[in-house]
């Protein structure tokens, strides 16, 4: 019987605890879940809820009426905003294996920033250290989450341009940096060792 359990743990099978919650560090339900959220007590991933704001979906004129952001400018912004934490993050916590933001327009993932360290202590650090802390006028809310392997928390058709449930989808929705900030973030991290 143990090993039938430990063999659905986390899975769709599991009637006791939250798959989606396991697989993305988030639910669509939230405390209302009729599934448990096991909230990890060590981890090397730290989310920052809600951090990232897409102007594309926050860009508003003085009439309420949506001003339009070019596809560039939305690239430039996010590039930005990527090394900003990234650099931050990494110089005064630890070296960072991998960080992800959602593209995802539902409360659950809008905005939330992945932060997977080499090493727990690191995360530890600087989930204490992040709670203390503002970033753009808003207060950082980090937790440790049990996300470790990205592939499992992505959405596999977004990924090839095919997810018709758009940014409400349930799925991480991974909104990727350009490839010159790519090589100089973690390329600058393996140079170190």
């Amino acid at each position: 019987m143990a090993e039938y359990l430990a063999s659905i743990f986390g899975t769709e099978k599991d009637k006791v605890n939250c798959s989606f919650y396991f697989k993305i560090g988030a639910c669509r339900h939230g405390d209302r879940c009729s599934r448990l959220h096991n909230k990890p007590t060590f981890s090397q991933t730290i989310v920052l809820l809600n951090l990232y704001r897409n102007p594309q979906n926050t860009a508003q004129s003085a009439n309420g009426s949506h001003s339009l952001v070019s596809d560039v400018e939305v690239q430039e912004h996010y590039d930005d905003f990527f090394e900003e934490v990234f650099t931050e993050v990494e110089q005064k916590y630890g070296e960072i294996e991998e960080m992800n933001i959602c593209d995802n327009l539902g409360d659950h993932l809008v905005g939330n920033v992945y932060v997977k360290f080499r090493r727990e202590e690191d995360a530890e650090r600087a989930l204490v250290e992040l709670n203390n802390r503002w970033f753009n006028g808003q207060a950082i809310h980090a937790e440790l989450s049990p996300v470790t392997d990205f592939r499992e928390s992505c959405c596999r058709q977004y990924e090839m341009g095919e997810c018709n449930r758009g940014g409400f989808c349930n799925f991480m929705h991974l909104k990727p940096i350009s490839s010159a900030l790519r090589r100089q973030l973690y390329g600058r991290g393996r140079n170190r060792q």
